[in-house]
Order: structure tokens, then sequence, then C-alpha cells
């Protein structure tokens, strides 16, 4: 689900966008001055918020973007088991079976709290608290 929409000229450093429906974050962004009869134009470096892929685009600055729903919640660990842990919510009491990333392989053992990202329908752990 979409919050928002921006102009491209309104996208920031840090900034949440969806290009080619997938999420990006904003990494680096310039922003040309108009010409006599043209339009600003914005350079845009992004990273994606699951792999890290990263993506340059150079788009007219009236251009629109629109900004994916992150939800952060705070989940812990009940198992770990060939890469992928069991979570329970720790609001909803929910539990989730999401694919831990290789920075937390070592880490995380049974009992410990993490932060978890829901962004568009897809969860990532993020950190361990």
């Amino acid at each position: 689900m979409v919050a928002k929409i921006i102009n491209a000229t309104e996208a920031r450093v840090g900034t949440n966008i969806l290009l080619e429906s997938q999420p990006f974050t904003v990494k680096k962004m310039d922003v040309s001055k108009t010409g006599k009869h043209g339009h600003a134009k914005c350079r845009i470096e992004a990273a994606h918020m699951i792999t890290g892929n990263k993506k340059v685009l150079v788009v007219p600055g009236h251009d629109r973007f629109e900004v994916p729903m992150v939800m952060k919640n705070k989940a812990q660990v009940l198992s770990i088991a060939e890469g992928k842990a069991s979570v329970m919510d720790l609001e909803s009491f929910e539990t989730i079976e999401v694919e831990v990333p290789e920075e937390l392989k070592g880490e995380l053992v049974a009992n410990d709290n993490v932060e978890y990202w829901d962004i568009e329908g897809t969860l990532i752990l993020k950190r361990k608290l």
C-alpha cells in the first residue's frame, strides 16, 4: 500500500521511493537548474532496500514517485533453522518466519530481540536489539 506520492524534486537523501514497483532508498540526489524553455532534471542514485543493488536514473523534476509503506516492528526469536528464523511479534504475538541476513547469521540465538521491517509485504530482519 502506497502512503503518498512525491515529485522528484521533493526526494531527499534517505527518502524511500518505488522504482519499477521495487522499494529503493535515495543515497544521492542532484537537481539541475531549469533552462530557458526546459524543466529541472533530477539525477537520483538509489539502493534497493532489500538486496542493496544500486540504480542511477535521470528524470524530469515534475516526475512523480510513490513512497512505499515501511512498518518497523520488534520481535523475539523463537528458533533458528537452515537460515530462517521463527520470530514472534512483540505487539500482536503472531509467529512469523523470516530469512536471516548474512550479517546476523552468527549472532542470533533463541530469545534475542530483533527489529524487523515489513516493506510492502516483504519481511526482513534489520538488527539485533
